[in-house]
């Protein structure tokens, strides 16, 4: 298994995460994805919404803003409840969640002492996540709003308008991307637990006597739709909440977990989250957001099954698994090997000389009409394989000399590096071939 610094180390250097504002010094909890991590992750955008959403006819789908309005907050229990526990080192000044420690760096420590140092913490308050911002010229406690924690809040209130317009009835769903932000005490663990993220949220509204039902459905469904990126299913499992666990309104809860380097972690939450959030909406906006079911003859409010998943941890498990080390002649060989569904380039065509750009490059246009070609001309060909094995190419083209008198290529398969020789007007049907296998 690769360890976070090593995975840290190659996302920089081959382009798919960077520190936010690195010059300056960075900024924790923030971070920007680069030219390959920016294909990377709408490729797994992409494949979320046509599994959610393009290939069902019983979800839509919402693009809300970022702020709504306050009262918003007040409804779903945030503004008085979304807190964790704070505690700060009176010698460090390291500050930490209370229910969340850190092992300590050394065996000395005090049990309760600071974990970086072993001085004193404070005593544990509650700390809000919600980051504030101010709406309108004057700034006050009439212009405060918050920045969303969650996609799904928006869902709701919208869920009687989405309902008209759709020519929906439950059972169906409403998913959205976007982005979301939570001023986390202690991110970490790269992109795993940052301060914004972006989410892939479904609520799938249903009748309360069917929410078991469709809530097992979701659950499968949900950790079919891993395996499908190509991740392994023996680093996947599902991890259904105790009791204890639970929120006082739900019914449910299961998460799909994924070995990471720093043990197993959620990647997506599946929860029946009975018709809690539509009633405090119901209730606080005094608008009316039952549904009239005209078989049932009755009037209510539908329970959710709610599907969240964060697309930077799904980003994270999809590089985590796809890394491995191989030994070729000797030399340490890097591949990611990435799912040709979730590659950031699906193919990659090389000049062997630059007086070989123009033709090759034709090769190249012509193949992206297909698939997601990069054209790459920079060092040697040895240089070039190696930087895409690291990126995750499955397939890289070479247009040599021969190529001008034969109209072949060669094209070198990523994990096997093998080598076969195809005709320029067959390599977009081969490629399909290897795709579909």
């Amino acid at each position: 298994m690769v360890d976070m610094d090593t995975l840290v180390g190659l996302c920089k250097r081959r382009g798919f995460v960077f520190q936010n504002s690195e010059i300056y010094g960075g900024i924790n909890g923030f971070w920007d994805y680069g030219p390959v991590g920016t294909e990377l992750k709408r490729r797994v955008k992409e494949l979320w919404w046509k599994r959610m959403v393009q290939n069902r006819d019983d979800v839509v789908g919402l693009d809300s803003t970022i702020i709504a309005h306050p009262r918003t907050w007040i409804a779903s229990g945030h503004v008085a409840g979304f807190n964790d526990p704070m505690i700060d080192c009176k010698e460090c000044k390291r500050r930490f969640r209370a229910d969340d420690m850190p092992a300590p760096k050394k065996e000395t420590f005090k049990e309760g002492s600071c974990p970086e140092c072993g001085g004193e913490m404070t005593s544990a308050r509650e700390f809000n996540l919600m980051f504030q911002t101010s709406v309108g010229a004057t700034t006050d406690s009439s212009s405060t709003a918050y920045l969303r924690p969650e996609t799904c809040q928006s869902i709701f209130t919208q869920f009687k308008n989405v309902l008209t317009v759709a020519r929906k009835k439950p059972p169906f769903g409403i998913a959205q991307i976007g982005k979301a932000f939570r001023n986390e005490i202690t991110p970490r663990n790269f992109t795993f637990r940052t301060r914004e993220f972006e989410q892939m949220e479904m609520e799938f509204f249903c009748h309360a006597d069917d929410s078991k039902k469709w809530y097992e459905y979701w659950v499968q469904e949900r950790f079919d739709w891993f395996k499908s990126l190509g991740i392994d299913e023996k680093k996947l499992r599902l991890r259904p909440h105790h009791q204890g666990e639970l929120a006082h309104y739900a019914q449910g809860c299961t998460d799909v977990e994924y070995e990471m380097p720093f043990g197993w972690s959620e990647m997506e939450g599946i929860a029946d989250r009975s018709n809690y959030d539509l009633t405090q909406h119901h209730n606080e906006s005094g608008k009316d957001l039952t549904f009239f079911d005209d078989q049932r003859k009755e009037k209510y409010l539908p329970n959710v099954i709610e599907t969240s998943v964060g697309v930077d941890r799904t980003m994270l498990c999809v590089l985590a698994d796809a890394y491995r080390e191989e030994e070729v002649k000797g030399e340490k060989r890097v591949v990611m090997g990435f799912d040709p569904s979730v590659a950031p380039f699906q193919v990659a065509v090389f000049p062997l000389s630059a007086k070989l750009s123009e033709s090759a490059k034709k090769v190249h246009t012509e193949l992206k009409k297909s698939f997601a070609s990069d054209f790459d001309y920079v060092g040697s060909i040895g240089k070039r394989y190696r930087r895409h094995d690291e990126i995750g190419t499955p397939f890289c083209i070479t247009y040599d000399f021969e190529s001008e008198e034969d109209k072949s290529v060669t094209v070198r398969d990523r994990d096997t590096m093998a080598q076969d020789r195809i005709s320029m007007d067959k390599v977009a049907e081969y490629l399909k071939d290897k795709f579909n296998n």
